[in-house]
Order: C-alpha cells, then sequence, then structure tokens
C-alpha cells in the first residue's frame, strides 16, 4: 500500500496540482491576450465613429443622433474643404500676391479669392489662394482604408450583432449650448464567449471604481473634447 502511495497515487497528486497551478495562472494570461486584441478592434471602430460625428457636426453644427444618420451622411453627404494653390514657402508668391490683393483691396474675402482664383485661371501661376470646394465624405475620409465598411460602424465588434450605444444631445455649458455625443461598447457585448468569471471581475472593478464598464468615446455628461476613456 505504502509503495502503491508513494510510486502512483503521489506522482498523480503532484501531476493534478502542477497541471491546476499551470491552468490557474494560463487562463488569465490567455484571457487578457484576447480581451487585449477584441478590444483593439472595439478602439478602431470608435475612432471612426469619432472621425465622423465630427465631420457630421463640423457641417451641421450638431452631432448625428444616431447611427442611421452617421451612415447616410457617408455615403451621401457633402463637406467643404479647401484646396490649397500655391505654396506658403515660395516667398516669391508671397510677396506677389500681396501686391496683387493690394490692387483689389476693395473686395474682402471670398470675393478676394474669387478673382485671385480667376487670375490663376487666366495664367498667373505666382499666386496663393485657397478655394473652398464641396466633396463627397466617402472621397474624403478613409480613403486609405480599402477595408472600411461604413455599415459596420453600427455593430460592437466580436458581439454577434449588438449594436453601438451611441446618443447625442445639446448641453448648456457656462451659459452655452455645446454639441455633445458619445458611443459606447459595453465588456459584455465586445468580449461575449470569453470566460464568464474574468468579464464578471473586469465589469466589477470599472464599476467600483466610477468608470464605464466598457469601451467609450466622448460623453454626454461632461464636454471631454470626445476622448476615449481608452487614451
Amino acid at each position: 500500500m505504502r509503495k502503491l502511495l508513494t510510486y502512483f497515487i503521489l506522482p498523480l497528486c503532484i501531476i493534478a496540482l502542477a497541471f491546476l497551478l499551470y491552468r490557474s495562472i494560463s487562463e488569465p494570461v490567455k484571457f487578457n491576450k484576447e480581451r487585449d486584441q477584441r478590444l483593439s478592434v472595439g478602439i478602431e471602430r470608435l475612432k471612426d465613429i469619432r472621425t465622423l460625428q465630427v465631420t457630421f457636426k463640423d457641417t451641421y453644427g450638431h452631432y448625428a443622433p444616431v447611427m442611421d444618420s452617421l451612415i447616410d451622411f457617408y455615403n451621401n453627404g457633402k463637406i467643404t474643404i479647401m484646396q490649397q494653390i500655391g505654396s506658403e514657402d515660395d516667398s516669391v508668391a508671397v510677396l506677389h500676391t500681396e501686391a496683387v490683393k493690394k490692387t483689389f483691396r476693395n473686395l474682402k474675402g471670398e470675393q478676394m479669392m474669387q478673382k485671385l482664383y480667376e487670375l490663376y485661371q487666366n495664367g498667373d501661376e505666382h499666386l496663393i489662394i485657397r478655394i473652398p470646394q464641396l466633396t463627397a465624405v466617402k472621397d474624403t475620409l478613409f480613403r486609405n482604408r480599402p477595408d472600411f465598411k461604413v455599415n459596420e460602424l453600427r455593430y460592437i465588434p466580436f458581439s454577434e450583432g449588438d449594436t453601438v450605444i451611441m446618443r447625442s444631445i445639446i448641453k448648456q455649458v457656462s451659459g452655452v449650448d455645446v454639441p455633445l455625443f458619445e458611443a459606447q461598447m459595453p465588456y459584455w457585448s465586445i468580449l461575449k464567449g470569453m470566460d464568464h468569471q474574468q468579464i464578471v471581475n473586469l465589469v466589477a472593478e470599472r464599476e467600483d471604481t466610477g468608470r464605464y464598464p466598457g469601451l467609450m468615446v466622448g460623453s454626454i455628461d461632461n464636454a471631454n473634447n470626445n476622448a476615449g476613456n481608452w487614451e
């Protein structure tokens, strides 16, 4: 019996304990690695939402209230961009442009730019001009992202169809109307299917410290310059 205990049972117990110890160490490491990978995908999507929302506000003076409005803005909206003609580093062009402006000093703002543009079209290539042009949003934003799919913005990655929680309001701050927006991805959605207890612990730790239990960009409670809670 003693030999059985020494040569078989005790080694099996040691192996079992070693396995349990390995699992207790490796499982949190594995969870954290997958969590970080998922969150990085979610962060990129929230950054894209922020980029579109800021462009929407620059155009309309407020943020998009729902995701459908934001997606339609990307697909069908237009924004004004400035076309630069000439370079501010060209000292000859700078002096020439100032001299030309003095001859048309009765013109201001857009009228002056239009006059300079007419001169440029007629052959004066030594002018520095910034001309506003109306351009499609989808021809301006995310042009270098061939994998960008605007319709996916509404969905939380890895969530099997859960949608991003997005809100926008106009709030008075020091007597001034300030447009605010926020977009959220709860941990329970973006980490769906991962270790339940690890998610419970992560959510509890966030809630205990007064932080949103998930990814969030912007805030409708406080003007935070549209910062993400990962920044």
